[in-house]
């Protein structure tokens, strides 16, 4: 009797999928979602994102999505437009996402278990891209001397942090309204990515500046533990 052992590989990239695009959630045209469900969150491509709404105060921080397209307007009623007019490689939806200081939670991304983040896209929305640019009842026009960085921090399994990556959402009057990728593979492995806001205009109670920015196309490696082993014992 010949005895073979018949070793084969099936990959996890059928089913697990590498980019969260948000296309795979479903909008009306021109609308958002904000969590008025009280669902509390919502999945995209396995990636879990969080979501704290407030029925008292109609309203929202965590995350959002959105598929509006309007460039022009501005103020408060633009929280959900990204500056670009659609999401990133001309994909439709997108995340938005509001840091508010009196969450009990940041706006936190969750995998569906440890890997490696190769990056995102990020922008403004219009409400910060113009409120930085022109300046209103609450925040000043900026000047050279102004910053607006979004801080991206990675967590294990563990719980522990493993770094931190730093993305001027503008820099003086170079304030960003394009999607741009922000590298986050040097973060390692992670089951977590939490995001934080700070700005150069404060005032006492906190940041003036609208603490909003939008994500597009957060791409995860697919490590050697996506893929699943097998052998097969075939007798004759």
């Amino acid at each position: 009797m010949v005895v073979l052992l018949v070793a084969g590989l099936f990959s996890g990239s059928t089913t697990v999928a590498k980019t969260v695009d948000f296309e795979d959630l479903t909008l009306a045209s021109e609308s958002y979602w904000n969590g008025s469900d009280g669902s509390g969150g919502f999945v995209s491509r396995g990636a879990t994102f969080n979501n704290n709404y407030d029925m008292e105060w109609d309203s929202w921080d965590g995350f959002a999505y959105s598929n509006l397209t309007d460039t022009m307007f501005a103020g408060f009623d633009a929280q959900y437009n990204a500056i670009p007019g659609s999401g990133a490689r001309g994909s439709k939806i997108y995340a938005v996402a509001y840091v508010s200081t009196f969450a009990a939670d940041p706006p936190t991304i969750t995998l569906e278990k440890e890997k490696r983040v190769t990056g995102a896209y990020f922008t403004n929305t219009n409400y910060a891209y113009y409120s930085m640019r022109d300046g209103d009842d609450f925040a000043k026009k900026f000047t050279a001397d102004d910053r607006f960085t979004l801080t991206i921090t990675g967590i294990n399994a563990a719980g522990l942090e493993t770094g931190t990556v730093e993305f001027n959402l503008a820099d003086g009057r170079n304030i960003v309204n394009n999607w741009t990728w922000v590298d986050l593979s040097g973060l390692g492995s992670i089951k977590q990515l939490t995001f934080s806001l700070s700005s150069t205009d404060m005032e006492e109670w906190g940041m003036n500046t609208p603490a909003y920015f939008c994500l597009d196309h957060l791409d995860k490696n697919l490590d050697d533990d996506d893929s699943t082993c097998f052998i097969n014992t075939i007798r004759y």
